[in-house]
């Protein structure tokens, strides 16, 4: 070890890691498989297996399922998307839930250390996957903002969003306001009250300053959350797995009772199949499977190391993709079931506005609103409204269409709060208490992945250890929390809405397809399918099928590049849309991007993907060294600050409070060592290889 002035480390030695964190750049090269030692290693595990699924499923199933899916069905053709959705789940889904959670149980490492095991150059994935994640956040707690301004706005009764505000016009005549009453007044709450969108990205409108607030509040509960770590015995996700199935299952019982609620179900199934003609429909498909079973973000690895060697993780990587696919048509089920009633809502009342203006403003001889029945309307009137004369006439006729109403019945992340709102208010006096339920729902789905997202770029920095202050986790947790919210004041401006959306297309779709791209040509083609083959028949003693080789090697690589291909070429020939409101409409219009938002998505995409390149190219040079990481593997025993909390046993989780937080401990205090065979190390090893210098490098 060279000696240095600078603050030594100690972590205890653990002859177990260092093989496999200390493997050298050309025994990988040389075809060394994984050890059979690997799977021996001392490590905490699951009280049971019960637990496990429940963990995973709490993990996999999120506000994605609820609002991110039905909005993607309802874009790209109802049951069209189906389609994609579902080949994308069977060629994509499965083969890299499998593989994630194969070599998470093989390994016995978190992303990080799996992927510079599995070659070092791949050293950059883990990166990837960690800025990807701090991209994904910033956005995501807009949601769980969103989700608490409706919360506090829901203890009150009659709920803000039942009926439409009136307005005092000439003549001293209170009417309704006419934006609401052709939206509606979930649509008018959504676009109009919380969000008060402004008409385009180019235009920022102010600061709301009730959404920012609520920003403030959502981010302080993150924080107060993750500074002194989770303490959860792990007995928490069997609530946290099933109670949205049962505020789901509630409203789906709900929204089949309520009229109009078969042709939304009908409006879902129905497939217009010329939208599968674009690359963006399967493009959506696959980023929504990534999204949906949390993929790429390196928690599925962690999450299984703690498994027993010889579980049997082909039949967990089904079950898990069955529930989670099931969870996904359920939700969307029940959302289009109440869109179809609200669609239903809209459309009679667009009928009654034509019916009153022929009867009591055009005053047509023998007919008046009793005689003229929506029945009559539609045989003998509805097609013929462009004949009558209405100048003077302070009302125009509407276009009434069904199908027209279930297109535009909510677009974009508004979904769920414009849909599911909708069916709260049907619910009569006991309304506001449904709307608690299901906020609260939709705040327990938000904040846990917010958690798990947030504490898993923490324990990046952690493992880097590049500054001493990175090892007090207060500091971290703060800083981590402060940056994220100083850019989340983008959100609360007039156009909010749109940068959240900007940022689910770019930070959070091309990052995790390409960091999937990179995990199954390393597992494919670097390390080998039939090694890691090898590997998985000593786990649960039998190679993987055929299809699994096949689609590791072959489909899943070949079809992600095919899709970016495609979505580059449609990007590039097409300009850039987004989804605006027009409040003369009361609607959601498309609107190009201004100049500047080009710069930001290839921002967005960039400052995560080029940490795979990079970090190959620097540690192909000697820039980087890979020795620093044993080091930090070794502190934590091969778990993840994270995640090791969770698990029975885990040394982490019986440590003293100054210990995990840094709180009322002194710098020493924070970094001590077990008093046995200390490794120690500085920021020296990860630093510039100067030429020569190899005699000093440290060794385990």
């Amino acid at each position: 070890m060279k000696s240095s002035g600078h603050h030594r480390l100690e972590v205890p030695s653990e002859p177990e890691l260092r093989v496999p964190l200390n493997q050298e750049l050309g025994a990988v090269e040389n075809g060394d498989a994984l050890g059979e030692d690997d799977a021996v290693v001392p490590r905490p595990a699951w009280d049971s297996k019960m637990q496990y699924f429940f963990m995973v499923i709490s993990y996999a199933v999120g506000l994605g399922n609820v609002w991110r899916f039905p909005y993607l069905t309802q874009q790209h053709g109802g049951g069209a998307f189906l389609i994609p959705y579902l080949i994308m789940l069977f060629v994509e889904g499965m083969p890299l839930l499998y593989l994630e959670l194969a070599i998470g149980q093989k390994m016995r490492l978190g992303s990080l250390g799996v992927w510079n095991k599995v070659h070092p150059l791949m050293g950059g994935v883990g990166l990837a996957s960690a800025v990807t994640s701090y991209m994904v956040a910033i956005y995501y707690n807009a949601i769980i903002m969103w989700c608490f301004f409706y919360l506090f706005h829901s203890f009150q009764y009659p709920l803000p969003w039942v009926e439409c505000p009136t307005e005092i016009v000439e003549g001293n005549i209170t009417r309704i306001v006419p934006e609401c009453d052709v939206a509606g007044p979930t649509s008018y709450f959504w676009y109009r009250v919380a969000l008060d969108a402004s008409p385009g990205l180019d235009q920022p409108d102010g600061i709301k300053w009730k959404m920012m607030l609520c920003l403030l509040f959502s981010w302080f509960v993150v924080y107060l959350c993750i500074c002194k770590g989770i303490k959860s015995s792990g007995k928490v996700v069997y609530f946290t797995a099933t109670f949205p199935y049962v505020v789901l299952t509630i409203f789906f019982i709900r929204g089949l009772t309520l009229r109009g609620a078969t042709a939304g179900l009908m409006h879902m199934l129905t497939p217009k199949m010329e939208y599968l003609m674009t690359p963006q429909c399967w493009l959506d498909a696959a980023t929504q499977i990534f999204f949906s079973f949390g993929l790429a973000f390196g928690g599925l690895i962690a999450f299984s190391s703690y498994n027993p060697s010889k579980n049997n993780v082909e039949k967990d990587a089904i079950f898990v993709s069955l529930t989670n696919w099931f969870t996904a048509i359920y939700a969307c089920t029940v959302i289009f079931a109440i869109m179809g009633f609200k669609a239903t809502l809209m459309f009679e009342h667009c009928v009654e506005h034509n019916i009153e203006v022929l009867t009591d403003y055009l005053q047509l001889p023998g007919w008046n609103k009793t005689t003229l029945t929506t029945e009559i309307y539609h045989e003998r009137f509805e097609q013929n409204l462009t004949q009558y004369n209405l100048t003077g006439i302070d009302r125009e006729f509407r276009h009434c269409s069904m199908e027209e109403d279930l297109e535009k019945g909510a677009e974009g992340t508004g979904l769920a709060f414009i849909v599911f709102t909708q069916a709260i208010v049907e619910f009569g006096p006991s309304s506001p208490f449904w709307s608690i339920v299901f906020f609260l729902m939709l705040l327990s789905l938000g904040l846990g992945s917010e958690f798990g997202t947030i504490e898993g770029v923490a324990t990046s920095l952690y493992d880097l250890d590049f500054h001493p202050w990175v090892r007090k986790k207060w500091l971290v947790s703060a800083v981590l929390c402060g940056s994220c919210c100083m850019v989340g004041f983008l959100f609360v401006l007039g156009s909010g809405s749109y940068w959240v959306a900007l940022f689910d297309s770019f930070a959070g779709s091309f990052p995790l397809i390409l960091v999937a791209l990179a995990e199954t040509v390393g597992v494919g083609w670097i390390y080998g399918v039939d090694r890691f083959s090898d590997d998985i028949q000593s786990m649960i003693g039998k190679r993987p099928h055929l299809f699994w080789r096949i689609a590791w090697k072959f489909v899943a690589p070949i079809l992600i590049i095919s899709l970016l291909v495609a979505t580059l070429i449609s990007q590039f020939s097409n300009p850039i849309v987004y989804k605006a409101y027009n409040k003369a409409t009361g609607f959601m219009e498309g609107k190009p991007y201004p100049w500047y938002a080009g710069m930001i998505c290839a921002l967005l995409v960039l400052s995560s993907v080029l940490f795979m390149p990079g970090v190959a190219i620097l540690r192909r040079i000697g820039v980087l060294k890979y020795d620093r990481a044993k080091a930090a593997a070794a502190d934590m025993k091969g778990n993840t600050m994270s995640t090791a909390r969770f698990i029975p046993g885990s040394t982490l989780s019986t440590r003293s409070e100054d210990r995990d937080s840094g709180l009322n401990s002194d710098p020493d205090e924070t970094t001590r060592a077990e008093p046995e065979k200390p490794v120690t190390f500085t920021i020296d090893d990860f630093k510039v290889v100067a030429a020569g210098s190899k005699d000093d490098d440290s060794t385990v």
